[in-house]
């Protein structure tokens, strides 16, 4: 037994003069490392994926908003199509008014009220209308009008325009006679107590020329 081996130690821990024994190096610090490695690398997995979903979720929103504009932009007409911006561009058809100054009102009032006809005058005149004759109704109607009003033009009339000049009488009927000219009689009845506002008188012209609005897009 040499002197450098221990006392108690022999065979293959015996020390010679010629070799030593070989100790098996700690494992330790290489899983220490090994998993080090692993964590990072699971790091940098999980960091990628999730730039990869924003991306994702980034592009749809965008796709889903140019869609939706799309959606809700106004169609620009092709040149010499005629349609504008309003029901004609959304294949609605359009009604044609006349303007109330196109149109002349004859007022006539056939109730025992003073200064009637005058005043519903004066009214329709401020909207616009054209006014020409104003007094008492003719013997064929005066005190014989129990309804709010009556509106008598000629055969040839357009029936726009008892539209019009209606809109403004809630409860009016309308019937013709032989004249051939253009202007409408407005007989006031019994009934007659007031003019429809003008608000609503424009949001029944509106009716009448739009019949038939496009549904508004939910943007």
């Amino acid at each position: 037994m040499s002197m450098l081996t221990p006392p108690g130690m022999g065979g293959k821990y015996r020390v010679t003069g010629a070799a030593y024994p070989r100790m098996a190096r700690p494992r330790r610090r290489r899983r220490i490392v090994l998993a080090l490695l692993g964590s990072l690398l699971g790091l940098a997995l999980l960091g990628y994926g999730a730039v990869q979903l924003i991306g994702v979720f980034r592009d749809g929103d965008g796709k889903r908003n140019a869609s939706a504009a799309k959606d809700c932009a106004t169609p620009t007409p092709k040149p010499g199509s005629g349609a504008g911006p309003g029901p004609a561009a959304s294949g609605k058809p359009a009604v044609a008014l006349p303007q109330p100054g196109q149109i002349t009102v004859n007022v006539y009032n056939a109730t025992p009220r003073a200064g009637l006809a005058k005043a519903v005058g004066d009214e329709l005149k401020k909207r616009g209308f054209t006014i020409g004759q104003v007094g008492n109704a003719p013997a064929d109607f005066d005190k014989k009008v129990p309804a709010a009003g009556i509106l008598v033009g000629s055969p040839k009339t357009d029936q726009t325009a008892f539209s019009v000049v209606g809109v403004n009488l809630a409860g009016a009927t309308h019937q013709t006679d032989a004249r051939e000219t253009a202007d409408i009689d407005l007989i006031l009845g019994d009934a007659f107590k007031e003019l429809t506002t003008k608000e609503e008188a424009d949001k029944a012209l509106a009716l009448l020329a739009n019949p038939n609005p496009a549904p508004a897009k939910k943007c």
